[in-house]
């Protein structure tokens, strides 16, 4: 039997214990980073055989686990953090012991997607997995769109070193003002999670260099779509008032923003071109 055993995404306590009792009792345990999974294994004592089984080696290890699968074995697969098949090859696994007939049972943990959305403090009561965003340029513009035009809450993965990336295109593709929940360290003694707009956001992040690996939660596109176009002539004249206090045109779209629930960056356009 394949078992799917949910692991900690951070506070090694979160493991339960009827996936100890799992992972002390199979042939093998199949582990993204055996490293990592052996450091798991050691704090709880349990002593297991480890495999390798990841994105570059799952064709070959999975068919080595499929054959032992196929002559009784009993194997735990895992991921480094979370529920296998989430974001990971697990999938691949999965599918071939189903046609293969080999039964496949899971041993449910914690999930950082899930975890995240209920910290959100966005609607949890219809919410799509996106999981991480393509990084090939056409593949990543065909999902940006579909998140574009998405009524339920987003749940997106990133690494640190493309979360500006990702904070950026979602503005530069109409969705800067949507809020957004932004968790890191989950379940960890430095959890944090930070609210705001995702232009807002990306200020943040420009100014304290993103560490860590990070769940967003995204506003879902139907609170935009019901906001009421302002008429030109109002735009012109809130615009040309606030200039007569004073305000600089950075200020002049912040203040707009957050009046009119648009783009600070597409205002701040605007504002050039009504003042030049």
């Amino acid at each position: 039997m394949l078992y799917l055993v949910g692991t900690p995404i951070g506070n090694m306590q979160d493991l339960s214990p009827r996936a100890v009792e799992v992972l002390q009792s199979v042939d093998i345990v199949a582990c993204e980073d055996t490293r990592r999974t052996g450091l798991l294994l050691k704090h709880f004592g349990i002593s297991a055989k480890l495999m390798s089984y990841h994105e570059h080696n799952k064709a070959s290890a999975g068919n080595k686990l499929l054959w032992g699968l196929d002559e009784g074995l009993n194997v735990a697969l895992v991921s480094d953090a979370g529920m296998p098949s989430i974001s990971d090859p697990g999938l691949d696994l999965v599918r071939k012991c189903i046609e293969h007939n080999i039964q496949v049972t899971a041993v449910p943990g914690p999930v950082a997607g899930i975890t995240a959305l209920v910290l959100s403090g966005l609607d949890t009561r219809h919410y799509f997995f996106e999981g991480f965003l393509p990084v090939d340029t056409k593949e990543r513009k065909e999902r940006l769109a579909v998140l574009k035009e998405m009524t339920a809450t987003t749940i997106l993965y990133e690494a640190p070193h493309r979360l500006l990336r990702t904070l950026h295109d979602l503005d530069d593709n109409g969705m800067g003002i949507r809020h957004m929940a932004i968790c890191r360290e989950l379940t960890k003694k430095y959890e944090e999670v930070v609210r705001g707009r995702v232009e807002d956001l990306i200020e943040r992040f420009e100014e304290t260099p993103p560490k860590g690996e990070f769940v967003l939660i995204l506003e879902e596109a139907s609170k935009e779509m019901k906001r009421i176009p302002i008429p030109l002539i109002e735009r012109r004249n809130r615009i040309i008032n606030l200039e007569k206090q004073g305000l600089s045109t950075k200020d002049i779209a912040k203040t707009l923003a957050l009046e009119w629930g648009e783009s600070k960056k597409a205002l701040y356009a605007e504002v050039l071109e009504m003042l030049k």
